[in-house]
């Protein structure tokens, strides 16, 4: 039997910050905490700047992005340039969520959410790979 999509919309913006809330609220109470001092922000998709420094070209290759200064980099002699940020892109994640039609979308966007905040705690991508089957 074939799902009738028609008149089916993709979540908006809004809906997409609703879902990646949720997973910093139902991360562990010694996470929660750290995620509090993050701003998430969600957009269609990275602008060219931030595609720029990372150096790509497909703006379908980056579902999320942290930009900030992991704790583990922070002084309290530091000037602070900006808030920390974790960006989620949600066209490229509805078109990871499509391709992979494997996973739940809300479980797609915490995984992404929880990976960013990985690099808020000073985590390299190699160690969330050690912990993160999804990487795989």
């Amino acid at each position: 039997m074939t799902q009738d999509w028609t008149g089916a919309i993709a979540p908006s913006l809004e809906q997409f910050e609703t879902m990646g809330r949720a997973a910093l609220e139902a991360l562990p109470a010694a996470y929660r905490a750290a995620a509090r001092d993050v701003l998430l922000r969600v957009e269609d998709f990275a602008d060219d700047a931030m595609l720029d420094g990372l150096g790509l070209q497909d703006p379908f290759e980056l579902t999320g992005l942290y930009d900030g200064v992991p704790m583990t980099e922070k002084s309290v002699s530091d000037q602070p340039y900006g808030p920390d940020m974790i960006w989620l892109f949600r066209r490229p994640i509805l078109d990871e969520w499509v391709t992979r039609g494997d996973v739940a979308l809300d479980h797609l966007v915490a995984h992404v959410v929880v990976h960013e905040l990985a690099h808020h705690l000073g985590w390299s991508d190699a160690d969330i790979a050690r912990v993160d089957r999804w990487c795989e």
